[in-house]
């Protein structure tokens, strides 16, 4: 059971790095409808691997209970340990391809936030009260 639970959080994470890539490549397009929706796809996605990590935890606690004098590398097969380091492999990839993702998403939001600053007049707050920055595009008068 071990290996059928580290096999299909494997696989999940899989599937999570590439939607992930595929976010990367279409945020660079400004395709940013078709990550929204793609958004709803990784939920389950993230559900499922937490579930699936957590029973094979659970079976690692149920083998080290029923030896507790004996390491865990004596109590593990070769075949699980080769899947524990893939997943912890993994794991670090879809790490690596968040942050590339959580800085671009961050860029695009400044550059969004900047643009409608430019191009709305909004008032700012700060110590010397609020005031309200000019825009260099767009002038409201009431």
């Amino acid at each position: 059971m071990l290996q059928k639970y580290l096999r299909g959080a494997i696989g999940d994470l899989d599937a999570l790095i590439e939607l992930t890539q595929v976010d990367i490549e279409e945020i660079k397009q400004a395709k940013h409808e078709s990550v929204f929706e793609r958004n709803l796809k990784k939920q389950p996605l993230m559900v499922s691997f937490e579930n699936k990590k957590n029973m094979a935890q659970q079976e690692i606690i149920n083998l080290k209970n029923q030896a507790p004098h004996k390491p865990l590398s004596e109590l593990l097969d070769e075949e699980t340990s080769t899947l524990l380091g893939l997943m912890r492999e993994k794991l670090q990839v879809l790490k690596e391809a968040n942050t590339n993702y959580a800085r671009m998403v961050f860029a695009v939001s400044e550059f969004y936030t900047s643009l409608m600053s430019r191009i709305v007049p909004h008032e700012i707050t700060g110590y010397g009260g609020p005031k309200t920055a000019q825009s260099t595009f767009l002038k409201i008068e009431a």
